[in-house]
């Protein structure tokens, strides 16, 4: 997922560390939205596999929101490249807690 963000023109520094939840919660992702990369940009949290377009998309209209989270590690999604691709959501992750759907691929 590094690679792709790389690759569409993000600057990408890597903190490995042992439970991501911690950093989850101090961002306000809930932990039931939990993927395998957590990140910070812009005063969003980015959670999972979410595509550099829908990052763009999140920097360009500002919504209040916390930010955006794909669960789990969908086939297909960035980072998760597959011959059986399989649709999933991008989800945008209310201050509450809640999310809905922003994107579907």
């Amino acid at each position: 997922w590094m690679d792709h963000l790389r690759a569409n023109g993000f600057r990408v520094k890597t903190i490995a560390v042992e439970d991501s939840n911690p950093t989850r919660e101090r961002l306000g992702i809930p932990e039931r939205l939990g993927g395998c990369h957590t990140a910070e940009i812009g005063g969003y949290a980015i959670e999972g596999h979410v595509p550099a377009r829908e990052i763009r998309r999140l920097l360009a209209e500002k919504p209040r929101a916390v930010g955006l989270a794909v669960p789990g590690m969908p086939a297909g999604s960035p980072g998760m490249e597959s011959p059986n691709p399989r649709p999933y959501a991008v989800l945008l992750v209310e201050k509450d807690g809640s999310h809905r759907i922003y994107a579907r691929y």
